[in-house]
C-alpha cells in the first residue's frame, strides 16, 4: 500500500500543468529532497512493473506524468491533425539558433539566418518557447533571448546539456571541400557563358590535341 507521501506526490503533479522541480515536493511534502527523489524513483519503477499507459518522467529539472512512448499512436489518433498549430521552417531554423547560441540578439540572429528574425522570434515569445534573458552590456543594450523551461518539457530533455552536439550536423572537411570547388566551377562557367574571363584553362588547339 502506497504511502501518504507517495500519493501525495501523485495527486500534485497530476494537476501541475508543468514539471514539479524535487525542491518544490519536498518543502511542500516537508521531507528531504532525497526522500523525494527516492519515492519518484519508486514510482517510475512501479509504473514500469505494471505496464501502465503512463509513466514519470524527469524532463526541465522537475517530474511529470506522460503517456507512454510506445502508445504514441494511439494519442496522436486522439489529437486531431492542426488542432495544434505546427510551427514553420523559419521558426524552427531561429529556435534551434537561439537553443546552441544563447544568449543572443535578435540582430545576431537576423545574420545567421540572412532574414529578418522579429516576426519568428515574436511567435516563438508566444509560444513560450523562447524568452528575453537579459540586455548586451555594449552599445545599444540589445534584448538578448534564450530558451525556457518549457521547451526542454516540449523535448523532454532535462537541461540544455543533453542536445545533440552540433557538430553532429555540420558537414567534415571533405564535403565541404566539394562543395566549394563544385561553386568554383559552377561560378568559372556562368563567367565563360557571359562573355567575361574565365579561370578554366583554355580547350587545347586542334593542332595541340594532334600533337
Amino acid at each position: 500500500m502506497a504511502t501518504e507521501s507517495v500519493r501525495a506526490i501523485e495527486a500534485i503533479l497530476m494537476v501541475a500543468d508543468r514539471p514539479v522541480e524535487p525542491g518544490l515536493l519536498a518543502q511542500v511534502l516537508e521531507l528531504p529532497p532525497a526522500r523525494v527523489e527516492e519515492s519518484c524513483a519508486a514510482l517510475q519503477a512501479s509504473y514500469e512493473a505494471e505496464d501502465r499507459g503512463f509513466c514519470l518522467v524527469r524532463v526541465a529539472g522537475g517530474y511529470r506524468f506522460q503517456s507512454h512512448p510506445d502508445l504514441a499512436p494511439y494519442v496522436e489518433r486522439f489529437v486531431l491533425d492542426g488542432q495544434h498549430a505546427r510551427l514553420s521552417s523559419a521558426a524552427l531554423e531561429t529556435l534551434a539558433i537561439v537553443a546552441y547560441k544563447q544568449p543572443i540578439s535578435r540582430g545576431q540572429v537576423a545574420s545567421i539566418r540572412g532574414v529578418s528574425a522579429e516576426g519568428v522570434l515574436r511567435t516563438l515569445e508566444q509560444r513560450g518557447y523562447v524568452a528575453e534573458v537579459g540586455r548586451d552590456p555594449g552599445p545599444g543594450q540589445a534584448v538578448l533571448y534564450g530558451t525556457t523551461p518549457a521547451l526542454l518539457e516540449r523535448l523532454g530533455l532535462g537541461s540544455l546539456a543533453e542536445l545533440p552536439p552540433l557538430e553532429d550536423f555540420v558537414p567534415g572537411p571533405e564535403v565541404l571541400e566539394a562543395l566549394e570547388q563544385g561553386l568554383r566551377a559552377e561560378s568559372s562557367a556562368a563567367r565563360g557563358a557571359g562573355g567575361e574571363p574565365s579561370d578554366a584553362p583554355p580547350p587545347p588547339s586542334e593542332e595541340g590535341a594532334q600533337g
